[in-house]
C-alpha cells in the first residue's frame, strides 16, 4: 500500500516540479507533459508519459495493483532529476543572449545592405 502512495506522492512532486521549472499550470500530470514536450527530452518525455499514462490507474484501488511499480518509481526519479537539474536563471541569461545576439546581427546585415546600397548610387 506505501508503494502505490508513494507512486502518487511521486506523480504529485512531478507535477509541482514541472509547475517551478517549466511554467506549466496544468493540473494532471497528462496535460502538464503535453505542453512541456518541445522543452523536454525524448527519453524524459517517454517517461513522464509513462507516469502520467499511470496517474489515472493510481487513483483506482483495483487498477492500481496492476502498476509496474519499480519501473514507475525508476521513471519518476529519472523525470525528477532531470527537472531538478534545470537551472532558472542560466535559461532567463541563455534567452537574454540569443535575442541580443539576434539582434547585432540584424544590425550589422542591415548596416551591410546600407553599404552596399550606398556604394551603388556612388555616394561612397
Amino acid at each position: 500500500m506505501s508503494e502505490n502512495t508513494d507512486i502518487q506522492s511521486q506523480i504529485a512532486q512531478t507535477v509541482q516540479l514541472l509547475r517551478k521549472k517549466l511554467g506549466v499550470r496544468d493540473k494532471t500530470l497528462t496535460a502538464s507533459v503535453r505542453k512541456a514536450k518541445r522543452r523536454l527530452p525524448r527519453r524524459i518525455y517517454k517517461q513522464a508519459m509513462m507516469l502520467a499514462n499511470a496517474e489515472q490507474m493510481a487513483a483506482h484501488p483495483k487498477l492500481r495493483l496492476v502498476l509496474d511499480t519499480p519501473k514507475l518509481i525508476q521513471a519518476s526519479e529519472d523525470v525528477q532529476a532531470h527537472l531538478s537539474r534545470i537551472n532558472l536563471a542560466d535559461r532567463r541569461w541563455g534567452w537574454f543572449l540569443g535575442m541580443l545576439g539576434g539582434l547585432a546581427f540584424n544590425l550589422l546585415a542591415l548596416a551591410v545592405l546600407l553599404l552596399i546600397f550606398l556604394r551603388w548610387q556612388g555616394l561612397i
